[in-house]
């Protein structure tokens, strides 16, 4: 699955154009290399997310192309930072 949609379905980030304008400015990461919107995603990749006053830090646990607002969270597991961000 391609890093914008994953960033959106899993709800890290809420809207697919802001997942890729993220990507676009270098302030994502996997496995500690700046990430385009279109690199793959695998699961037990890492995932680093640049806001503008704290990193996010995610593990990708499970790739699913639709799930509930519930079970996104069960996608990934925080390693630092907050969720809930946009």
């Amino acid at each position: 699955m391609r890093l914008d949609k994953y960033l959106k379905v899993s709800r890290i980030i809420k809207r697919r154009t802001i997942a890729k304008e993220a990507c676009a400015s270098g302030r994502v990461s996997i496995n500690d290399k700046v990430a385009k919107a279109g690199t793959v995603v695998s699961e037990g990749d890492t995932i680093e997310i640049k806001f503008a006053n704290q990193i996010l830090r995610a593990k990708i646990i499970n790739i699913s192309e639709h799930v509930t607002k519930e079970s996104a969270k069960e996608m990934y597991e925080m390693i630092s930072g907050k969720e809930d961000k946009e």
